[in-house]
């Protein structure tokens, strides 16, 4: 079953498409929801694609597809839309020989604002701190998935290419494949970010700069708080 938001968003984007083969930005779906933000279009579409009525078309901006109706659940044919702000929408059944093509849409550069959770340690544990602040970053760099950003601190990771001061984009889990990036509570209280290996019942928490030593921990005293999906980075 699916939400009352999450019916009103899939039937907005599917009549936009319609009418003009241009999936809709994450500004208009806020204004058309009545949603005070875009991290709130960012989660109903990130509910919607977990399951299966929408997904989103790699390496372009604002491109959304509506691949099930959520009414009766049944498959949209793959190629009778095709939604994104460089295509125009061409049905199977009536192609046209001949036409004069129109000037794409520009497309949009859609940006949502994610929780920024104070800072991490890329070196020594440090505490971590829950802020009410939050970061603006760009749609495309997010995948499925509720994402939150930490500002990381020190230099444990630089041979990973993350550096003190870079912001640390984070998808929220509490599981990891062994050799993921991770935000790792150690003891309830301190987060660092590390290479996760298990050996065991033992964690390993292993840096990526080969002055710092691996960090290891008994069963029990790490807990994965998300995984590393991008980085964003300042130059002042």
């Amino acid at each position: 079953m699916l939400t009352a938001k999450q019916h009103e968003l899939i039937r907005f984007i599917q009549q936009r498409l319609e009418e003009t083969g241009i999936s809709p930005s994450f500004e208009e779906m806020k204004e058309a929801l009545d949603l005070k933000s875009k991290s709130g279009v960012h989660r109903l579409i990130s509910a919607l694609e977990e399951r299966g009525f929408i997904r989103r078309l790699p390496n372009r901006a604002r491109a959304l597809e509506v691949i099930k109706n959520p009414e009766d659940s049944t498959p949209i044919p793959r190629n009778t839309t095709t939604l994104a702000a460089n295509d125009r929408v061409i049905s199977n059944a009536a192609a046209p020989t001949t036409s004069t093509p129109k000037p794409a849409p520009e497309a949009a550069n859609d940006v949502i604002e994610i929780p920024l959770h104070g800072r991490i340690a890329a070196g020594a544990p440090i505490e971590a701190l829950e802020g009410q602040s939050s970061l603006p970053v760009p749609a495309a760099l997010l995948g499925p998935g509720e994402h939150y950003a930490l500002e990381v601190s020190g230099d444990s990771m630089i041979e990973a290419g993350i550096f003190d001061g870079d912001f640390a984009l984070v998808r929220r889990t509490n599981t990891a494949r062994d050799g993921e990036i991770v935000v790792a509570l150690v003891n309830g209280e301190e987060a660092t970010l590390k290479y996760l290996h298990k050996d065991g019942s033992l964690v390993r928490l292993d840096p990526a700069n080969a002055t710092y030593d691996p960090q290891v921990y008994g069963p029990g005293e790490v807990e994965v708080q998300g995984k590393l999906a991008g980085l964003l980075r300042r130059y002042h």
